[in-house]
């Protein structure tokens, strides 16, 4: 079993949550990426949301959102992708930046337009009566 681990910022508005497509695919996934050796989670987080969406996370705003774990998309029977999801705040405005093609405000009806891994996280956000 191989094992992808990438970090996630759950960025959440008006009952939505921010969803990035990249070039060349056709789901939405949770802003976030893989990390890279010796880096800490909220190092991954602000490297790859900066990266993704050009916005910066406000540092003391970080906050655990959970831990997920599903099938990786198109990797193939055997990999699964762990997703550590945070919230926090954040400056500027999120716009579609490096591999990112589309960014769209998501709920809880797109769900199925999403990763394995990031339909868990809808699951919890419904349930908890912050996705719409």
């Amino acid at each position: 079993m191989r094992m992808i681990d990438t970090v996630a910022w759950v960025c959440l508005a008006d009952g939505r949550i921010l969803g990035t497509r990249s070039r060349g695919k056709e789901l939405f996934y949770i802003p976030g990426g893989k990390r890279h050796p010796g880096e800490s989670d909220t190092d991954t987080l602000f490297r790859e949301v900066r990266e993704e969406v050009d916005v910066a996370l406000v540092p003391g705003t970080v906050e655990h959102f959970g831990t997920y774990e599903a099938d990786a998309d198109g990797h193939g029977e055997g990999t699964l992708v762990r997703m550590a999801c945070y919230t926090a705040d954040h400056k500027g405005v999120p716009v579609a930046s490096g591999e990112i093609e589309e960014l769209e405000w998501l709920g809880y009806a797109d769900r199925d337009r999403t990763a394995p891994v990031d339909r868990a996280v809808f699951d919890d956000l419904r349930a908890a009566g912050r996705l719409r």
